[in-house]
């Protein structure tokens, strides 16, 4: 994909095919940047997988404890209804989501494109397995000190599940930067496009451009790359977590 992506045009579509280019060139780089308004295509997914993200990471991280560590009448009714769910396609869940999201006047938004990531059942329970490991006493003890729910959370709760919450966050990134098919749905307006959404149109407009298409995929492919390998560590702690007793 990169090798194909620095060949000058028509190289991709040759007889036979090349593994190189005879000739490194970025003039598909600089078409997509100045001629096609990438950059607000990377802005758009860029605020629109960090703001999910961030507000995932928080909803997800305090269901899971709460499912975990509290007790309240329904809790465990609930979770089995929410790990019930879990066999659900997403894409069968489209349309009435859809429904909802126009009924609340939020089609064509940035909070209509964010609903579908913002809580997510695997997220809840994957903070709800790790945060079995946090000790009772510890909790407890904190109670007994006077702290408030809050403050147990985030000073006792969070720095305990970080590994997890690091996990989680990779993949909710991945997941929303990645995503194509709900934002093609709600969002009719293309200044707010993500740019799995600007790269399909623009490989309708430029179907026999093979570099260029393979150009725009690399762009969509970097930045997941580089987040994955910058947080690698943490992923693979949080992966692993409770394999080994």
């Amino acid at each position: 994909m990169l090798s194909l992506s620095l060949m000058p045009t028509g190289e991709a579509n040759a007889f036979p095919p090349r593994l190189l280019p005879t000739r490194v060139t970025f003039e598909h780089y600089r078409t997509l940047f100045t001629r096609m308004d990438m950059w607000r295509y990377v802005a758009n997914s860029a605020f629109l997988a960090s703001t999910v993200t961030l507000i995932s990471v928080l909803l997800n991280g305090m269901a899971g404890y709460a499912f975990a560590k509290l007790r309240f009448r329904g809790r465990d009714g609930l979770y089995r209804a929410l790990a019930g769910a879990l066999v659900i396609p997403g894409q069968v869940t489209m349309l009435p989501l859809f429904l909802m999201v126009k009924q609340l006047g939020l089609v064509n938004t940035w909070a209509g494109a964010m609903i579908p990531w913002l809580a997510s059942i695997f997220g809840i329970f994957l903070v709800r397995q790790y945060a079995f490991s946090i000790p009772e006493d510890l909790i407890d003890a904190a109670r007994v000190d006077g702290a408030s729910e809050w403050r147990i959370f985030r000073s006792i709760v969070v720095p305990v599940i970080r590994p997890i919450l690091l996990t989680l966050a990779v993949f909710t990134f991945m997941g929303a930067w990645n995503d194509f098919l709900w934002p093609l749905i709600v969002l009719s307006n293309d200044q707010r496009y993500t740019l799995p959404v600007a790269l399909a149109n623009l490989s309708l407009e430029h179907v026999q451009d093979t570099e260029l298409m393979m150009a725009g995929a690399v762009l969509t492919v970097l930045p997941v790359l580089v987040l994955f390998l910058a947080m690698q560590r943490y992923y693979m702690d949080g992966i692993t977590a409770g394999s080994v007793k």
